[in-house]
């Protein structure tokens, strides 16, 4: 992991951050337990988000730990880009439209899934507010995963929505 904390730094030291480098870095890292092992903690009532390095306050690099069955709402992510990659497991993306803002009438419609992709270990995934909204889980009813999310720039607070209101 210090290897890839290196490498993201030096991604990071510049003015400009190229997206598809960092991309392309993330799905170079083969995942090995001896590297994350230290960040891994599971909670049997929720998925845990554990603070990996902060960047210098350019990006936030957290392990979040999903036990079998546990997911995340749906989420924005407060214009930051998003990173995951599989370290264990599998996590299942399922991405949403963004819903209709409508002041004057309240919707009772669902909000429209746009796809739904499986990613195992090592498999990356990005994601922008341009590209909508997201919910990732764990699709397993017994075995946990654990994935390697990069944030950036960080953020403190995002959006969550309801999957039957659009």
């Amino acid at each position: 992991m210090d290897n890839l904390i290196t490498e993201i730094r030096s991604i990071f030291s510049t003015d400009k951050v190229d997206i598809d480098v960092l991309q392309n870095l993330l799905e170079s890292y083969q995942s090995n337990s001896k590297d994350w092992k230290e960040f891994v903690t599971f909670d049997p009532h929720k998925y845990t988000r554990n603070l990996v390095d902060t960047g210098n306050g350019r990006y936030n690099l957290m392990i979040l730990c999903w036990g079998p069955g546990m997911g995340s709402s749906i989420h924005d992510h407060s214009n930051s880009h998003c990173f995951v990659k599989v370290l264990d497991g599998t996590l299942l993306e399922t991405l949403f439209e963004w819903p209709e803002n409508s002041e004057t009438e309240e919707k009772e419609m669902p909000m429209k899934k746009l796809s739904e992709t499986y990613y195992n270990r090592d498999g990356v995934s990005y994601m922008s507010d341009n590209l909508g909204l997201h919910r990732m889980e764990n699709p397993s009813h017994s075995n946990p995963a654990i994935s390697l999310h990069l944030y950036c720039p960080p953020y403190d607070k995002c959006q969550t929505f309801d999957e039957n209101f659009a």
